[in-house]
């Protein structure tokens, strides 16, 4: 089905998609890092989940809420001044239709979708939007709205195969996956629709720290397929067990590293993980409002007065 973008505005947010069909390759942590960062950087964020069978994201946002009011009350148990900092983006979950008709639910969960987009297009710099780990209409469709579109992949050869076929003797691209080409035509259904450029940064998560014939392959891999398809690739994040355990508590590694807040005392890899966090982020290059630049710089300015310094004042530009 030919997916039409939802026509926005000239002086709309900036939409950050996170795609990928394989699950496990790290959309919902990605997508909240990148919301925080934005929050963090005095951006007005609206974050979008429109995996409403899953609802990852959602919870994931969820936890961050329920989490930063337990500690707010247990700082006030100990009489101390409730000072733990947990940004929250203002957000949407697209319910899934579960009607008889594929095409009512298609119907439904677009015009669902259009009028939370429609909600917050004008008054938020960005809108983060996670997607299903598999081909469906509305994620197709978000695709196809995107500024920036960030496609996390483990870093193997299995998941790379959900961007390219590979020669099975010397490793080399032979041809597009599947999901490539729909990339390829959400991009160019854009361009029709209001002239505009999609760019498409594909993040290797699940690093390991050593270097392997396996990271070396699959990045060869990358750059020949970033050619052919007119995408970017950067370094994500390594395989840490710390972004397993931020999820329950909604945290991400740019929150204050301190007990109040991580409910335990920072380890080296909470630093090492926030350290590779910041450099993602600014290779996004995501255009950051000026007013929210003054937003941050002014909320820096009040934590230092309260001698209460942020741990980040600002990790993308």
């Amino acid at each position: 089905m030919l997916v039409q973008p939802i026509q926005q505005a000239s002086q709309s947010a900036h939409v950050v998609v996170l795609g990928n069909e394989k699950g496990g390759s790290g959309k919902s942590t990605t997508a909240l890092h990148i919301a925080v960062a934005l929050l963090k950087a005095g951006q007005r964020v609206a974050t979008i989940d429109l995996d409403g069978r899953q609802k990852t994201f959602t919870h994931y946002i969820e936890n961050r809420r329920a989490w930063a009011e337990r500690a707010r009350i247990q700082l006030e148990l100990w009489a101390e001044r409730a000072r733990i900092q947990l940004e929250l983006p203002t957000h949407y979950c697209v319910e899934r239709a579960e009607s008889s008709s594929i095409e009512a639910n298609e119907s439904k969960e677009v015009a669902n979708f259009s009028a939370a987009i429609s909600a917050i297009e004008r008054s938020h710099d960005f809108v983060v939007i996670d997607t299903p780990g598999n081909d469906t209409f509305l994620m197709r469709l978000a695709h196809s709205m995107a500024d920036t579109l960030v496609t996390p992949i483990n870093d193997s050869f299995l998941d790379l195969d959900v961007l390219a076929a590979l020669d099975p003797v010397n490793f080399a691209v032979t041809g597009e996956s599947h999901h490539a080409e729909m990339v390829r035509e959400a991009r160019r259904q854009r361009r029709l629709v209001d002239g505009r450029l999609t760019d498409w940064i594909v993040v290797r998560n699940r690093l390991s720290a050593l270097g392997s014939r396996n990271k070396r392959l699959v990045g060869e891999g990358l750059t020949e397929l970033s050619k052919r398809m007119g995408f970017r690739w950067v370094d994500g994040f390594a395989e840490r067990v710390i972004y397993r355990e931020f999820f329950p508590r909604g945290l991400t590694a740019l929150d204050d590293l301190d007990k109040a807040t991580l409910g335990t005392r920072p380890s080296k890899s909470h630093v090492a993980a926030r350290e590779e966090v910041i450099s993602l982020l600014n290779l996004l290059h995501l255009p950051l409002s000026e007013n929210g630049k003054r937003r941050a710089a002014a909320r820096a300015e009040w934590y230092s007065v309260m001698d209460q310094p942020l741990q980040v004042h600002e990790v993308i530009g």
